[in-house]
Formats: C-alpha cells, sequence, structure tokens
C-alpha cells in the first residue's frame, strides 16, 4: 500500500505547516526573549522555573517556541534526571494538546476531504501513525503537525501518549545532559541533530520492516 499522503489531506498539511512556520517568522522579527533564549527569563523565575518550562513545551503546540533550548535549560537548571523528566513531561504535552485539537479538528477535516480519502488516511495512521509521532516528536513544526493530523485519525489515545513518551525521551535527556554539563547553544543544535538523525534511523528501520514484512 502506498504512504502517499491523500490530497486532501496533503491541504490540512500545508495548512498547519504554513501557520507555524508564519507563527516563527513574526516571532523571530518580534525577537520576545522568551521565545528566542528562554534560560535568562527561565533561571530569574526561581521555584516556578519548572512550571515556566514544561509550559512553554506545551505550548510548542500553538506558539514557535525554542524546544532544544528549553531543554537545554532544564538541565541546566535542574541537573540531568530531573531537567530530562521536565522535558519529557513538556514534550509529552505537547502532544497531547496537539492531539486534542486534532480530535476536536475532524469535523472541518470531513469538510475539506471525501470519505475515501479518510479512509485510505485512516489507515495509514492505524499503521504508521505512533512510528510517525516517534520520529517527528524532535524534529521543530513538523512534531505538531503529525500530532494534530494524527488526532484526526481513529489512533487510540493510550498509543499516542507512549509514542510521544519515546520520541521525545533520547531528545530529552541528551538536551538535559549537555545544559547540565553547562553547554552552550551550539551544542544544543548538535545534540538536537544527533536526536533527529535516530528519529531517521528509526523511519527508515521501520520502512525496512514493512518491506519485509510484505
Amino acid at each position: 500500500m502506498s504512504t502517499v499522503v491523500p490530497r486532501g489531506y496533503g491541504l490540512v498539511v500545508a495548512a498547519l505547516a504554513g501557520t507555524s512556520l508564519l507563527l516563527f517568522a513574526l516571532v523571530e522579527a518580534a525577537g520576545v526573549p522568551l521565545l528566542t533564549d528562554p534560560l535568562p527569563t527561565l533561571r530569574a523565575a526561581g521555584a516556578l522555573a519548572a512550571v515556566l518550562g514544561v509550559a512553554l513545551l506545551v505550548a510548542d503546540v500553538a506558539v514557535p517556541v525554542p524546544a532544544s533550548l528549553v531543554m537545554l535549560a532544564h538541565g541546566a537548571l535542574f541537573g540531568l534526571l530531573p531537567g530530562a523528566a521536565l522535558s519529557l513531561v513538556g514534550g509529552v504535552g505537547a502532544t497531547v494538546v496537539g492531539f486534542a485539537v486534532g480530535r476536536r479538528g475532524r469535523g472541518l477535516v470531513e469538510r475539506v476531504t471525501t470519505p475515501a480519502q479518510r479512509q485510505r488516511a485512516d489507515r495509514l495512521m492505524a499503521r504508521w501513525g505512533a512510528l510517525a509521532i516517534v520520529v517527528t516528536r524532535p524534529v521543530p513544526v513538523l512534531a505538531e503537525t503529525v500530532a494534530v493530523l494524527a488526532g484526526t485519525s481513529p489512533l487510540r489515545w493510550p498509543v499516542a501518549v507512549l509514542a510521544a513518551a519515546v520520541g521525545t525521551a533520547v531528545p530529552a535527556v541528551l538536551l538535559a545532559a549537555a545544559g547540565a554539563a553547562a553547554a552552550d547553544a551550539v551544542d544544543g543544535v548538535l545534540v538536537l541533530g544527533l536526536s533527529m538523525s535516530l528519529a531517521a534511523a528509526l523511519a527508515l528501520l521501520g520502512h525496512l520492516r514493512s518491506r519485509a514484512g510484505r
């Protein structure tokens, strides 16, 4: 079976990704400190830094938050294990919110797609949805887009939450470790690149397993 996204869903994906990119450009132009370099604000927040950091990661669904920098800040402020745990909660929370938005938006999707397109997309999500959430979790824009799209499908809540946890765990630990070691933003970019490479490897493994099964 082809894994090409049905045409109507292509419009949904383009709209979600385009909106995210537009918001990112607006935030960059505005130069909002919290959304460009969150560490100083989190450090100044004191005991509320943990809550604010998790809230930022969850808000990444709607606002272009530099998630990798927030995860670095968690490591720098709270250490490896607590920092990774906070990032894991925030990352999974973002997927949960995106998935819930998708559930609420299924009526809109039904208006821009045909029953045949929805059936095909549902089959794709049943087969690839969990893996798509895992491998896109470290990828800006795509993570939120896939979470919302998965919510429009019959993919079950427990599967989506577990996939989000698996996809968030590696970057959360790596970035917390980098932050705890007082790494700078450049190191964060390198760690994010490693986690995205792992995501690509997982996607390739899933594809190879599918071909072997056929």
